[in-house]
């Protein structure tokens, strides 16, 4: 059965995150980053951010909420039986802080057929309360015998 394409260019509701101070820590303790700035408030204010800043990966804690009515939609059509992680990339910008208000948006960018697989690919751009951005993320998911 080929993919649908349909949905492709559609965009989804942004969602809100507010960045708590302990959740930076938690995250931090989860992969191991030991650093002071993510733990420290002193420390990261000495080493020049506003706050106890987010190890870059914490990306995925404030991206995801709006990332699942994506994947989920139900015009994107995604069988979740045969699908794989397929990649993921980001490009940062301005450091992610405890206190800061984080608004992502996502939507599906292409959908595809090769060699009997469907790539799903879909683009979240996350942005600060000051409307810097503070990642743009690729997401492709692979479903096998499309």
């Amino acid at each position: 059965m080929p993919v649908k394409t349909e949905a492709v260019g559609k965009e989804y509701p942004a969602t809100t995150y507010e960045v708590g101070l302990e959740k930076i820590r938690e995250y931090a303790n989860a992969v191991g980053q030991t650093e002071p700035v993510h733990h420290d408030r002193e420390a990261a204010k000495a080493a020049g951010f506003r706050d106890v800043v987010a190890p870059p990966m914490f990306a995925v804690v404030y991206s995801s909420p709006a990332m699942g009515p994506a994947i989920l939609d139900p015009d994107v059509d995604i069988n979740f039986a045969a699908m794989v992680h397929g990649g993921q990339e980001f490009v940062w910008g301005e450091p992610v802080c405890a206190g800061d208000e984080i608004t992502t948006r996502a939507e599906v960018s292409e959908i595809y057929e090769k060699d009997g697989k469907g790539f799903y690919v879909f683009e979240s751009v996350s942005t600060n309360q000051d409307g810097d951005e503070v990642v743009r993320a690729t997401w492709t998911n692979i479903v096998r015998g499309v």
